[in-house]
């Protein structure tokens, strides 16, 4: 790709490690590309393996970033079952989650941690896709709020599970004060 070349949002592009994506947001030293299996990254401009596969200027922006991901967002999961590609922090691969019961009597439960930690993203992309119908909803604005009160408190009771991710922009986020 040739640095003096500026992507405007929209424009579909081809990565040596990530594959097809498109170009969600425009800085002045990088992009912010969306990737069908590996999410959002950003990508500086000068990075050489990034081809480009349908250009659009950048002076012709007139989306933004939360506009295209809503349209990416609702476009994926109308017509897929594709869930977002997170990875599991490797010191976890091949791990057993041991349930021990309190009476000893019983045998203690052992699950494979990649299985549990599916299930915790799982629950992570339907408290997501609420958070998306919730915002897109009818509802008044003060109910909109009010729910997303709700979210933010289930997200930050489940900050414990944050361990299990290799990367920290995959976390749960709950309230910041």
């Amino acid at each position: 790709m040739t640095n003096d070349l500026t992507l405007g949002i929209g424009s579909r592009v081809n990565h040596s490690q990530y594959g097809k994506g498109v170009v969600i947001q425009v800085y002045a030293d990088a992009y912010e590309i969306t990737f069908i299996d590996f999410g959002t990254k950003t990508i500086l401009r000068s990075f050489a393996g990034l081809e480009v596969l349908d250009f659009v200027g950048g002076e012709t922006d007139l989306l933004s970033f939360e506009k295209v991901e809503r349209i990416f967002t609702k476009i994926i999961r109308k017509f897929s079952d594709i869930q977002e590609m997170v990875p599991m922090g490797t010191k976890w691969n091949g791990g057993i989650m041991t349930l021990q019961p309190g009476d000893r009597n019983l045998k203690p439960k052992e699950v494979p941690i990649e299985a549990f930690f599916h299930k915790i993203v799982m629950v992570r992309d339907r408290l997501r896709v609420m958070e998306q119908r919730i915002n897109s909803s009818d509802l008044t604005d003060e109910e909109k709020v009010n729910l997303q009160q709700y979210l933010t408190r289930i997200y930050g009771s489940l900050t414990t599970f944050n361990v299990l991710f290799a990367d920290k922009e995959d976390y749960f986020v709950g309230d910041q004060k």
